[in-house]
């Protein structure tokens, strides 16, 4: 038998810029991203943005339509925008994608134009999805508009939708052409969806950053008054450490078995699922990070006292630690949440493997999850979020 085998390597430039009023035409960040390769053609962008920013920002088509006919001679947007729901509804459909795919072809969108994303993380992942696989890839602008967006999803080369009751069953991994944050976008947003966030801050503090998750406490009340500075500068940092991460982990595109910043994310998606998302995506996170946190405890890995330092920065942050669909069970009483360490495992294939804590700054890996302790502390979550209830003083008190 004979073999010829070589070493391949792609080297890829990740982006993220920061600014503001992204769509004001004297604002020259995304024309320059775009046009910016220096090839004197006039290069055309094909819109694609959520519905709920739109109606929350009542101006931004026409702000979109103004920017690229002021820089004409450079750039052609080939439609008006297209709009679609955002959320995670609308990842439960390959429909959109193909709606994205007959729009690229139709507006001759080749491999030197490009596909921008404006919205939330569910919006980019299957506008994603939509450009790496026309024409074997489209250069992809991501605009992330949400807390979460701008410093965890957006931010990464993971694109996809959900399938088979599944989510991202179906997708790819291709770096974004760049990302361009504008913190405008936060301003608009509903104080849940400003929250968000802030629970990807926290578990990116917990497993690569000691330094980071002091910030966080020490900054817990401007941020659960949503403060523009101390809002902006959690972002960054965030998203600094995640794009650290896919620069310098020797797996961007999760070959092995291990998923090192999904700390928390096991029990996070299942969540998601079973409360018909419901709970959002930031907020099942924190209910993730916060069930992980007890089992370390429970396994000996983590003081009780650090422990009580990691929820209630949690709680202190605006997020419950608990919701009814850890406890839900199939038809032969089985918890259905457990069948999310399964699926984390089938994601990537190879052996089950968790992120852990022995400290905060101080994530490892295992390969074992002890199933009982996993039960218990769930237990341990309902009995504190029945607690706290009850210090509630009613209203009429």
């Amino acid at each position: 038998m004979s073999t010829i085998e070589r070493q391949v390597e792609v080297r890829y430039r990740h982006r993220v810029l920061f600014t503001l009023e992204v769509f004001n035409p004297e604002n020259p960040v995304l024309r320059d991203t775009l046009a910016g390769v220096g090839d004197g053609r006039v290069h055309k962008a094909l819109i694609v943005t959520d519905e709920g920013l739109c109606r929350a920002q009542p101006e931004l088509l026409d702000s979109m339509a103004r920017y690229f006919r002021e820089h004409a001679t450079q750039l052609h947007m080939v439609c008006d925008p297209m709009v679609f729901e955002g959320g995670e509804r609308t990842k439960n459909s390959y429909f959109h994608v193909s709606e994205i795919h007959s729009r690229i072809e139709r507006h001759h969108i080749d491999r030197h134009s490009y596909v921008v994303a404006v919205g939330g993380g569910a919006l980019l992942d299957m506008a994603g999805l939509s450009s790496s696989t026309a024409h074997r890839g489209v250069r992809h602008v991501r605009i992330p508009t949400t807390t979460l967006s701008q410093n965890d999803s957006g931010v990464g080369v993971k694109n996809g939708i959900n399938a088979f009751g599944k989510k991202n069953f179906i997708g790819a991994f291709t770096p974004p052409f760049a990302v361009i944050n504008d913190f405008r976008f936060i301003d608009s947003l509903s104080s849940r969806d400003k929250r968000g966030g802030y629970a990807e801050a926290v578990k990116v503090a917990l497993i690569r950053d000691a330094n980071f998750f002091d910030w966080l406490e020490k900054n817990t009340i401007a941020l659960r008054r949503f403060e523009t500075e101390p809002m902006q500068q959690l972002i960054f940092r965030c998203a600094e450490l995640h794009v650290n991460h896919i620069a310098t982990c020797g797996d961007p595109f999760e070959f092995g078995s291990a998923r090192p910043l999904d700390f928390g994310h096991w029990s996070a998606h299942k969540l998601e699922q079973l409360s018909e998302y419901r709970i959002r995506h930031g907020e099942a996170v924190a209910i993730g990070i916060a069930l992980d946190t007890v089992y370390c405890h429970r396994m000996g890995l983590l003081e009780r006292t650090v422990m009580e330092q990691i929820l209630s920065l949690l709680e202190e942050l605006g997020f419950e630690l608990y919701a009814n669909e850890l406890l839900h069970t199939d038809e032969s009483g089985n918890l259905q949440i457990i069948v999310g360490l399964e699926e984390f495992r089938e994601h990537l294939g190879g052996d089950l493997t968790i992120t852990l804590l022995r400290g905060i700054g101080e994530g490892f890996e295992t390969h074992e999850i002890h199933l009982p302790l996993v039960v218990e502390s769930i237990h341990e979550l309902r009995d504190r979020h029945e607690q706290r209830e009850q210090m509630v003083i009613p209203a009429s008190a």
